[in-house]
């Protein structure tokens, strides 16, 4: 059966580095002689712009009979902060239930951190935040708006449903790593427990008991959401896989993505793992306007967005392929930041081609 993908290329540079990505699928497809079709849609800036309209309820029940979703970016400098990034990237994780966010932080060969001494053999861990809880819910308000008595609020919320599958997922995901080869078996679970006491209490629980119970076999370990951030820059060798509730995740993702060579590199997936589930892959950087039709952005992160979906789409053999290739061309590279690669953005599409 056909793989069959929704390409939503958004705003800035989105369609270019998109654009690169579905050209490596094209030359993977036909060397792992799988078949696949895709449908484009325009959601994002200039479509809000011109029609007021950002997305609704029946197109994302169109994206939902897609078996995935490859994302560009999305952000438009005559837009105002917030309206796409509520009104589209946070309704589609909500409306498809995209519970979990996958981040690799894998640092490439030939690719500068800003770490002294560290290598690719230090720095290769996954971050699994959870996706549709916390501050993220939007719960709260604004009483007295514009006077000196105001007051704002912004509930934290954490359920044991959603805990409990965010936990089981990275539980089985380090469990999978460490049967692999490719991990040490063991989570570690990032709060802020000594603070956040019902919250971090309710995760800190579950954590332990659903371990305890169902992985005796995976190495439990904890860390404040400050200590992680310390230890992320330390030692990042310590870490195999990490679960973490949304917001926190939010903050050391980038922190990871920066660890690793930065956002040119760092690719991630909004994934509903339940059975036909719709996810959604995506480079981690932003739109970068400025650089729009220079040709000059780096498109691996992208390009990494594809191997993911392929690897969690039925396409794992591909989805390697495409990584491999990826990890032989940043060496090739004298700089991850656009304009100063050495190469084009439709070149560096180009190698990982011919290094599949």
């Amino acid at each position: 059966m056909a793989l069959d993908l929704a390409i939503l290329p958004g705003d800035g540079t989105g369609p270019e580095v998109v654009a690169e990505a579905v050209k490596v699928l094209q030359a993977i497809a036909k060397a792992e002689n799988f078949e696949y079709t895709t449908k484009e849609y325009d959601f994002g800036g200039d479509r809000y712009l011109s029609t007021g309209k950002i997305i609704d309820d029946e197109e994302i029940a169109q994206l939902q009979k897609h078996d995935a979703i490859l994302l560009g970016a999305v952000g438009h400098p005559d837009v105002k902060p917030g309206i796409l990034e509520k009104g589209l990237l946070l309704k589609m994780r909500f409306a498809m239930d995209q519970y979990i966010n996958l981040r690799p932080v894998k640092l490439y060969p030939g690719v500068d951190t800003p770490l002294k001494d560290k290598t690719p053999e230090d720095i290769n861990f996954d971050v699994i935040r959870e996706n549709t809880e916390d501050l993220y819910c939007g719960n709260g308000g604004i009483m007295r708006q514009g006077t000196a008595q105001e007051v704002a609020t912004q509930e934290m919320i954490a359920t044991r449903f959603g805990a409990e599958r965010c936990l089981r997922y990275a539980f089985e995901y380090a469990k999978r790593k460490k049967e692999s080869g490719e991990g040490k078996g063991m989570l570690t679970l990032v709060h802020k427990t000594n603070v956040l006491t019902y919250c971090g209490d309710l995760w800190f629980r579950a954590f332990n008991e659903i371990g305890e119970a169902d992985y005796p076999d995976i190495k439990r370990d904890y860390n404040h959401i400050d200590a992680a951030c310390m230890w992320f820059v330390k030692n990042p060798e310590f870490y195999d896989t990490i679960v973490v509730p949304n917001m926190f995740g939010d903050i050391i993702t980038d922190l990871g993505a920066m660890i690793q060579g930065g956002m040119g590199i760092a690719a991630g997936g909004n994934i509903n793992p339940d059975k036909g589930g719709t996810s959604m892959y995506e480079p981690i950087g932003g739109s970068a306007p400025k650089y729009t039709g220079q040709n000059v952005i780096n498109p691996l992160a992208a390009i990494g967005a594809l191997a993911m979906l392929l690897q969690n789409s039925g396409q794992k053999a591909a989805g390697d392929r495409v990584e491999a290739a990826i990890k032989k061309v940043t060496p090739k590279l004298k700089s991850l930041s656009a304009g100063r690669m050495g190469y084009s953005t439709t070149e560096v599409g180009d190698l990982v081609i011919d290094n599949l």
